[in-house]
């Protein structure tokens, strides 16, 4: 569990982990980002995020100028939920629901708001009572038949194998220097493989390339600094890891369907 409050902002960081994450952001707007999924929050937001499926947060305003950014983060292991709800029956639904989140899933306004109470008391209770206080609101969030799925299938990891190890350390190494583009003679190092080993291990696990994957975060980045901030696109795709700024806008128009201009000025306009 993570009470996170950050005064300044929530800040772009991919990342991933086995655990599956509940997450609910208060006082904060900005977007989101999970798989190959992008989309706006707002205060109340409450997303549940399958095991290794990479994500991220970034504000771009507080709602209430005088308080922090606020996320209310609760991880749990889908082996646990499963045995959960194999010892009581009543919690049956849960198991669907952490099989759907596999890729992502918001919850709608409604049992968010039902949900809230639940898990910011879950924060003030002592850690004998949150199990408790966990399957409560699991439980209620099971019966959302309405929670919208966020990213494509195509982004969901494959399961977990015996060379998960290898695959998380490579995906660790890329989430914190993508923008420095790594070689795959690099990456193959980071795994202790060839790098036709790693090509296939990560093919396996990603149903991605290793530059389609980098391109696609370096596109995130630069997406959360545009609808973020009013600096130049040029400067925005250095930052991102681009040394050229005509491949920058040719890969973001192929991703995003739009130029990094009118990408921002969508968010301006939405303002």
């Amino acid at each position: 569990m993570l009470n996170r409050r950050l005064d300044d902002a929530i800040p772009f960081q991919w990342h991933h982990h086995p655990e599956l994450e509940l997450t609910l952001t208060l006082n904060s707007r900005g977007q989101r980002f999970i798989g190959d999924h992008i989309g706006s929050y707002d205060d109340g937001d409450l997303v549940l995020i399958g095991p290794n499926l990479p994500h991220s947060w970034s504000s771009t305003e507080k709602i209430d100028p005088d308080k922090p950014h606020v996320a209310l983060v609760m991880w749990f292991r889908p082996e646990w939920a499963r045995a959960m709800t194999e010892t009581f029956v009543e919690l049956g639904a849960v198991t669907a629901m952490v099989e759907r989140a596999s890729t992502g899933l918001k919850f709608t306004p409604a049992n968010a708001v039902r949900a809230r109470p639940l898990i910011e008391d879950l924060f003030t209770r002592p850690a004998d009572e949150r199990l408790l206080c966990l399957m409560q609101v699991l439980n209620i969030l099971a019966q959302d038949s309405e929670a919208d799925p966020l990213a494509s299938a195509k982004s969901v990891p494959a399961a977990a194998g015996s060379d998960r190890t290898r695959i998380d350390r490579v995906l660790d190494y890329i989430h914190l220097n993508y923008a420095s583009s790594p070689s795959l003679t690099e990456l193959a190092d980071v795994a202790a493989l060839s790098s036709s080993g790693l090509h296939r291990l990560f093919r396996r696990h990603t149903q991605l390339s290793i530059t389609d994957y980098i391109m696609r975060l370096k596109i995130g980045e630069a997406c959360a600094m545009l609808s973020a901030s009013t600096r130049p696109i040029a400067h925005i795709a250095e930052t991102a890891g681009y040394t050229s700024l005509a491949n920058f806008n040719r890969q973001f128009l192929a991703l995003k369907g739009m130029t990094p201009r009118s990408y921002r000025q969508s968010f301006q306009k939405a303002r």
